[in-house]
C-alpha cells in the first residue's frame, strides 16, 4: 500500500503565494516518483492570521478544513487519513521559523528539511550573523537593535560606512528591508522595520555581486554547487523584483568570471555553515562578492524556493544531481 505524504503550503505570511507556486513543482516531482499518495493542504490565506489547515482539491481549491492530530492522522468532515511523511513547503512563518517542525517532532512525524532550531536561527537575521561571527565566516559589518531607543547605534554605523541596509530581523524575501543612503531617512527606515519584527538589523551596504549556492545532502554526503548569480537591474533586490512577472532581474546557474579560488572559498563557507548550524537535507546559502574581492555570507534559506525561476533546483541539477532523485532518496530513507 502506498504511503501518504502531506504536502503543506501557504502559511498566511508575506510569501504565501510563492509557497503555492513552489508546492506545484514539488507536487509534480512527488507524483512523478510514483510511490506515494500526495495529500495537499494549504495553511491559512495570504497575509492573514488564519492558521487553519485546508485540504485542497485537484484544482487547488479548498475542499474542507482539516486537522493533523497526535495520531498522525489528517482528520476532517470527510474522514481521516494516516500521514507517513510531511513536506513543509512554506517560505517564511510558520515553516522556516521552525513552528511546523516543532509540532511534527512532537508527534514523531518525519519531514523534509531542517529542524526547528536550525530553521529559527537562520530565519532570524540577527542570530544568523552572530553565528557567522562565532564560526569565523565573513559577513557584512552590522549592529542590531532591540528597540527604537537604540537608534544611535544605527546612526554610528551609518556615519562609519555612509550607506546601510535596515532589515527586520525575522522576515523573508526582502520584506521589511530598506536601503538607506541619506542619514535623514534612517529613523523612518528603523521605525518601518520595527513594524515587521521585534529586532532590527542594520548592516553596511556593499557594492557586490549576489551569488547563491545550493547546499544539500545527497547519498550520505553534503554537497555545495558552484555559485549561481542574481543580476538585478535595481540597487535593491526587493520582493517585487524577485516575484513580479514583469521583473527585469535575470539569473545565471553558473556565475561567470569567478576564479577557482573564490568558488572554493564560497563552497567551503557554505558547507561549514551547513554542518555547524546543523542544517538538514537542503538549503540555499547566499553570498556577496564585492568589487574589492571580499566574500560575505549574506543569509541562509532553509527551505529555498522551487518556482520555475528558482535557483536551488537548477544549481543542484547543474551540480550533477536531479531534484527528483534528491527528494525521492530522502523520503525513501526517512519513511522506512
Amino acid at each position: 500500500m502506498k504511503k501518504n505524504i502531506l504536502l503543506l503550503c501557504g502559511g498566511g505570511g508575506t510569501e504565501h503565494e510563492v509557497s503555492l507556486v513552489s508546492s506545484k513543482y514539488i507536487e509534480q516531482n512527488l507524483k512523478e516518483i510514483g510511490l506515494y499518495n500526495v495529500i495537499k493542504v494549504e495553511i491559512g490565506a495570504p497575509r492573514t492570521n488564519d492558521r487553519n489547515f485546508y485540504l485542497l482539491g485537484p484544482d487547488d481549491s479548498h475542499k474542507e478544513q482539516v486537522e493533523l492530530n497526535f495520531k498522525r492522522e489528517l482528520v476532517g468532515p470527510s474522514g481521516k487519513q494516516d500521514i507517513h511523511y510531511v513536506v513543509p513547503c512554506i517560505h517564511g512563518p510558520p515553516g522556516e521559523t521552525g513552528e511546523i517542525q516543532t509540532y511534527l517532532d512532537l508527534i514523531s512525524l518525519p519531514y523534509l528539511g531542517c529542524g526547528p532550531e536550525a530553521s529559527l536561527i537562520c530565519f532570524n537575521k540577527v542570530t544568523s550573523k552572530l553565528w557567522f561571527n562565532a564560526l569565523d565566516i565573513p559577513n557584512t559589518p552590522f549592529e542590531f537593535l532591540t528597540n527604537i531607543e537604540e537608534a544611535p547605534k544605527a546612526h554610528k554605523l551609518f556615519d562609519k560606512h555612509g550607506k546601510v541596509f535596515v532589515k527586520a530581523a525575522s522576515q523573508g524575501s526582502s520584506v521589511g528591508c530598506y536601503p538607506v543612503s541619506k542619514k535623514e531617512d534612517l529613523d523612518a527606515a528603523l521605525k518601518n522595520a520595527f513594524n515587521y519584527s521585534e529586532y532590527v538589523l542594520v548592516e553596511k551596504m556593499v557594492t557586490a555581486r549576489e551569488l547563491e549556492i545550493s547546499t544539500y545532502e545527497f547519498e550520505g554526503a553534503i554537497h555545495a554547487s558552484v555559485p549561481g548569480e542574481i543580476n538585478c537591474p535595481t540597487a535593491f533586490y526587493s520582493y517585487e523584483e524577485k516575484y513580479n512577472p514583469a521583473s527585469k532581474t535575470t539569473t545565471e546557474v553558473v556565475a561567470p568570471g569567478l576564479s577557482k579560488e573564490v568558488v572554493e572559498k564560497m563552497r567551503g563557507f557554505a558547507i561549514k555553515a551547513f554542518k555547524a548550524l546543523k542544517l538538514r537535507h537542503l538549503s540555499r546559502i547566499d553570498f556577496f562578492y564585492t568589487n574589492e574581492g571580499e566574500i560575505y555570507l549574506n543569509e541562509i534559506n532553509t527551505f529555498p524556493g522551487a518556482t520555475p525561476i528558482s535557483m536551488f533546483p537548477k544549481m543542484m541539477e547543474n551540480n550533477g544531481h536531479a531534484y527528483l532523485k534528491f527528494i525521492g532518496d530522502i523520503i525513501k530513507k526517512d519513511i522506512l
